[in-house]
């Protein structure tokens, strides 16, 4: 299969936030280092154990339907965890309410990320479905110069993605059949829920996430599972 008739008849590109639009690891090392007072700390082996108390959360949401969906409310909850824990009690007492608060807000995009949604923007609907609350997406669009046409929040469906109900969800209030929508991520997870659905999939290597495992991922033109790998949304835009 060509790129595209990969991507035929899409009428509506479904982007992952926090990874794929969103350089998480990048600017959360920067907030770290700029306000963690120890230029020798392991602040990426801390942003790392961070996401993943918050993936490992999420997952479990998905799973049983229980638990917080906002993003906010997770990652400070991880992070207060974090600190009373023996590897990072020392940041403890220097880190009060105010610079707790601080951190779960440092996010920032990628690059590639608001142009390529321009240029797609101008043929197809752009929309984000995101894990994050809707208050927290919304800044996030709106300080990042991200034009998306609509921002779904897990707050909408009462759970978390992987769980089906988010992207039946997504389906739903988009009005398309799912041939019709590409999931864009760079998270293979992702990518595999979204297919389980019917829509198509986008895959986006991103280096701050899927670990060995992205270098592996292929098109199904190459014999993997997902429609189209694209090294940025740039790419994807042109393809179009």
């Amino acid at each position: 299969m060509s790129t595209s008739e990969a991507l035929l008849n899409v009428e509506a590109f479904v982007f992952d936030i926090f990874g794929t639009t969103v350089d998480w690891h990048g600017n959360i090392i920067r907030t770290l280092t700029a306000a963690g007072g120890n230029p020798d700390e392991d602040w990426d082996a801390f942003a790392k154990e961070w996401r993943k108390g918050y993936f490992t959360h999420a997952q479990s949401v998905a799973e049983s339907g229980h638990g917080a969906t906002n993003m906010d409310v997770v990652h400070r909850q991880v992070l207060d965890t974090m600190l009373e824990s023996p590897r990072w009690k020392n940041l403890a007492p220097s880190w009060d309410d105010a610079k707790r608060h601080e951190m779960t807000l440092a996010w920032h995009r990628w690059p590639d990320a608001s142009r390529g949604l321009y240029a797609l923007k101008k043929q197809k609907m752009v929309i984000a479905l995101s894990n994050g609350n809707m208050r927290f997406l919304i800044d996030v669009a709106k300080h990042a110069d991200l034009p998306f046409d609509a921002v779904l929040s897990v707050d909408l469906f009462g759970t978390c993605k992987p769980d089906p109900k988010v992207y039946k969800g997504a389906l739903h209030y988009l009005e398309l059949p799912a041939e019709k929508c590409a999931m864009v991520a760079a998270h293979l997870w992702d990518l595999q829920a979204a297919a389980k659905q019917g829509m198509k999939t986008v895959y986006v290597p991103r280096p701050t996430d899927d670990g060995d495992l992205r270098d592996q991922v292929k098109s199904k033109a190459e014999g993997g599972e997902v429609d189209l790998v694209v090294g940025s949304f740039e790419e994807l835009a042109g393809l179009i």
